[in-house]
């Protein structure tokens, strides 16, 4: 297997998310060949002391870098020779299989979509991002790559969501809701009533609207949204799970009777916190592209660089792209077959 990695734009430096990757090749023995991409006198220097270097390690040289700053339609005219263009050019020669950036997600998302272009059947690729709950991880979808969205975006993002979540997650018949202001399917603004109407056609487990109580309750395994809704939902989420462990800590060492109690329950606070760790799955898949593409978080530190490469391992191992085709084609195809439903746009 082939994996390419973008190792600039990075928060914390090229160094971090090479050693990730060195990490990664320990511990999936599937990678035949890894690209680092990115400036090669500071990728051999980050390799600098780990004795020979690695024969599956191909370095690749990009003298430039789209920073967080950077806008992403106009730095990628200018940064012809960035490392998210080396690295997604890499997937369009299919010299890699994969790719795994930790830099400019909007560089990363337009790069990929213009180079790769979408699946068949597919109008817009969307990021997917698996949330940890009690019971059970769902996925939210799209949490961030389309701004504005059309019900048929939405439902697409639907079938993607369920794609990943049976074929990743292990979900058999996954439980997907739409993202709305209450759960009757009159509720909400046109387009979530639009889509509902759309996804109730589709031959998904599609269990109707959701509301943000319901996240964490079991109830849904696919949350589908437009990205402006799924990144602020994703962010806020993240944000809540660290307050919540500083605010824990701050209150519980108030006093020696609740550092006693802190103590106590240290196995369970040490188990949730490994739950809700983002690093745990390290990135966030980018589906609907020929090629597939993990978003790493820009603040990734190396065992978060090695969990996004082990993420692209399995989505490869699992043919994720084989499976959107075929179910958006089946769907496609089941839509146009009923005189009364309204088919998915090609």
């Amino acid at each position: 297997m082939r994996i390419a990695v973008d190792v600039m734009g990075a928060d914390h430096g090229c160094g971090v998310v090479v050693e990730g990757a060195r990490l990664a090749l320990r511990h999936f023995p599937a990678i035949t060949r890894l690209f680092l991409v990115g400036d090669q006198a500071a990728i051999r220097q980050a390799l600098e002391g780990h004795g020979p270097l690695d024969a599956r390690v191909e370095i690749v040289h990009a003298s430039e870098v789209l920073t967080m700053e950077d806008k992403p339609i106009q730095a990628l005219r200018r940064k012809k020779d960035s490392s998210i263009v080396r690295a997604v050019e890499l997937l369009k020669e299919r010299r890699a299989e994969a790719l795994i950036s930790p830099g400019n997600t909007g560089g990363v998302v337009t790069a990929a979509t213009i180079k790769l272009r979408p699946l068949p059947g597919v109008e817009r690729p969307a990021i997917l991002a698996v949330i940890p709950a009690p019971v059970n991880d769902f996925v939210l979808v799209d949490a961030g790559a389309n701004v504005e969205c059309r019900p048929h975006h939405l439902a697409q993002f639907a079938i993607m969501g369920s794609v990943y979540s049976r074929e990743i997650l292990g979900y058999a018949r996954p439980r997907v809701g739409l993202l709305s202001v209450g759960t009757e399917d009159v509720k909400g603004n046109d387009l979530t009533q639009e889509t509902f109407k759309l996804c109730r056609q589709l031959p998904l487990n599609f269990i109707g609207n959701v509301e943000g109580h319901d996240l964490f309750e079991n109830g849904v395994d696919v949350v589908v949204c437009d990205g402006f809704v799924g990144n602020i939902v994703l962010k806020t989420c993240e944000s809540l799970a660290g307050s919540l462990f500083k605010w824990l800590r701050r209150e519980l060492g108030r006093s020696a009777k609740r550092q006693l109690g802190a103590l106590l329950a240290k196995g369970a606070f040490k188990s949730i916190k490994q739950r809700v760790d983002p690093e745990m799955h390290g990135g966030a898949p980018l589906l609907g592209l020929n090629g597939n593409v993990i978003i790493a978080h820009g603040s990734a530190r190396e065992r978060a660089i090695m969990n996004a490469i082990g993420q692209a391992v399995r989505s490869v191992q699992q043919k994720i792209n084989q499976h959107i085709t075929e179910e958006v084609a089946a769907v496609a195809a089941l839509l146009k077959a009923r005189p009364s439903a309204a088919p998915l746009p090609a």
